[in-house]
């Protein structure tokens, strides 16, 4: 038997989510069973724990669409028992079983073997969302980004995504200047390295003019919607957004001028079906790149047993930073 978070589908649709007992013969197909250690809380997870969010097609459903933890058995010549391995994306604790279990059973092809200098709890506190930052940094400097450019803007800074892109740019090199709706989080940005904190109200408004004063070298944005129109009519000349999120909506009232005047990049961030050596060359980027003592600063702990709440709290905008949640505590 193992301990898991089972969401159940109730009648007139309700879900409900509690840690259960569970025969480990119940786990899904896979070639590799790995012992779970730490797994995180994304907004996608606080989809999956509570409304689904058209994510999950089966119930009952194990979440959790990231872990870290140990090969207890493996079908697959790259991995072998002991090995240690990490797992974002590939839609697992969507449609597959996920990491808020105490053993999972994956495809080998959708694991990453944890990079050396990283623990499996730092893995966790990284997550989907820290590995969706370093992806946005990369592929904003693959276009052209380097240090001195001038500021690099990060929407919605406090939160998972914006936390570890501020960390990481901070470290680099990098002028930050975090966006927050929640003043209270401004030292807490300032600790992570930000040297600018905006209120997300500077930004909200939507203006008719396509384009304003050249401000941003670059910009990682996990909001969409009107804010992101209105930065990219603040980019400067060939600057790129990378585009990782949707908290402010799906919807983009922008015109094409900043891509016509200015030669303004759009640059879409997919984590989830990352090719492997993408993935490898962020993880090795994380290792290195991301201060430990910061990534320290963003943790709060959890185990299985806070996960129902904490999946509601994340979708009304009230987690900051990472959870690192501890499967078997």
């Amino acid at each position: 038997m193992i301990r898991a978070l089972v969401v159940e589908k109730e009648e007139q649709g309700q879900t409900s989510a509690e840690v259960q007992q569970i025969e480990e013969s119940r786990l899904p197909e896979g070639n590799v069973t790995v012992a779970v250690e730490y797994s995180t809380v994304n907004y996608k997870d606080g989809l999956c724990i509570g409304p689904g969010g058209g994510l999950v097609r089966n119930y009952p459903h194990v979440p959790g669409i990231d872990f870290a933890g140990t090969v207890e058995t493996s079908d697959d010549d790259r991995y072998k028992p002991g090995d240690k391995v990490v797992l974002t994306g590939w839609r697992v604790g969507e449609v597959h079983w996920g990491g808020y279990a105490e053993k999972v059973r994956v495809n080998a092809d959708w694991l990453v073997p944890l990079p050396s200098g990283l623990t499996t709890r730092q893995a966790m506190a990284v997550g989907t969302a820290g590995f969706t930052a370093m992806l946005a940094v990369m592929a904003l400097e693959d276009h052209g980004l380097t240090p001195g450019a001038g500021d690099v803007l990060v929407t919605g800074a406090a939160g998972g995504v914006g936390s570890v892109a501020t960390a990481i740019l901070a470290n680099l090199g990098y002028e930050v200047a975090g966006v927050t709706g929640r003043p209270e989080t401004a030292d807490y940005l300032t600790g992570l390295g930000a040297t600018k904190v905006v209120a997300r109200e500077e930004l909200a408004e939507i203006v008719k003019r396509p384009l304003e004063a050249e401000t941003w070298a670059g910009c990682v944005d996990a909001v969409g919607g009107a804010m992101l129109a209105r930065v990219l009519g603040q980019m400067k000349y060939g600057a790129s957004v990378a585009a990782v999120g949707l908290a402010g909506g799906a919807g983009l009232p922008a015109t094409v001028i900043p891509f016509l005047l200015r030669g303004v990049n759009l640059l879409g961030i997919d984590s989830v079906m990352q090719p492997y050596d993408n993935r490898l060359r962020a993880w090795e980027r994380i290792a290195s790149d991301l201060p430990m003592d910061k990534l320290e600063a963003m943790i709060v702990e959890a185990g299985l047993g806070d996960l129902p709440k904490l999946g509601a709290d994340i979708l009304k905008g009230q987690v900051r930073g990472r959870v690192v949640v501890d499967v078997t505590a």
